[in-house]
């Protein structure tokens, strides 16, 4: 939802290294630094104030109003962030002050919305890309855009052009990429079902098999061994 803001307090981190980071993360802060006008300031923040700021209506296109231990506001976004590699959580934050005369560039995810008719039909949906790039002004940056695929049929596919962009904001990306497609059935899945189809039928028999397991003849039984005979 475009016009989002939040307000985030931060504190000032004055001692810096790995170090003190892993000490940071234990008492459920996260180092980050927050980007400006001027010098970097290195920041922490809480997790879960963290945590609520990204997950609100705005998403992480959110402007925050972030707070410096009392001082000015800094409206900000966020730049980037790390993530744990096994956990997932946020290991560390950039946040980038921004104004808000000015457009911004930014990454929105991609939601397909609607069944697609080729679907029921027997056909394969499939997202082509999950992100789009826009400008715009950080209070009109969209947390997300969607895509209606309920006219695609088989062998369909939608563009980027064919998105209904909000107001003011503008796709940087190709217009001409495919976000979305449907395709047939493959060939392989055809082949199960005929499988399937055929489970359950008795196997033709032959001559060879129908003689198995019956006892040899006199005149086939093996000879007794010459030790037998000592």
């Amino acid at each position: 939802m475009a016009g989002e803001r939040l307000k985030l307090v931060v504190q000032n981190r004055a001692v810096l290294g790995s170090a003190e980071s892993r000490r940071l993360r234990r008492q459920g802060l996260i180092p980050g630094i927050l980007y400006g006008r001027e010098a970097p300031v290195p920041i922490t923040i809480g997790e879960r104030d963290l945590r609520h700021a990204l997950t609100g209506p705005g998403g992480a296109n959110a402007v925050l109003d972030v707070v410096v231990e009392g001082g000015d506001t800094h409206s900000s976004v966020l730049k980037d962030y790390q993530q744990h590699p096994v956990r997932g959580n946020i290991v560390h934050v950039d946040l980038q002050e921004v104004r808000l005369d000015r457009p911004i560039h930014a990454t929105v995810p991609l939601h397909l919305v609607g069944e697609a008719a080729g679907a029921k039909e027997g056909g394969v949906l499939s997202q082509q890309i999950m992100e789009v790039n826009v400008e715009a002004l950080p209070m009109e940056v969209p947390s997300m855009l969607e895509l209606d695929v309920s006219e695609l049929h088989v062998n369909d596919q939608a563009r980027l052009d064919q998105l209904v962009m909000p107001a003011g904001v503008t796709i940087l990306d190709d217009l001409e990429t495919i976000a979305a497609t449907v395709t047939p059935p493959s060939r392989i899945e055809e082949e199960e079902a005929e499988g399937v189809e055929g489970e359950g039928e008795a196997p033709e028999t032959t001559g060879e098999a129908e003689g198995e397991g019956e006892e040899p003849t006199a005149d086939e039984t093996p000879a007794e061994s010459d030790s037998s005979e000592e």
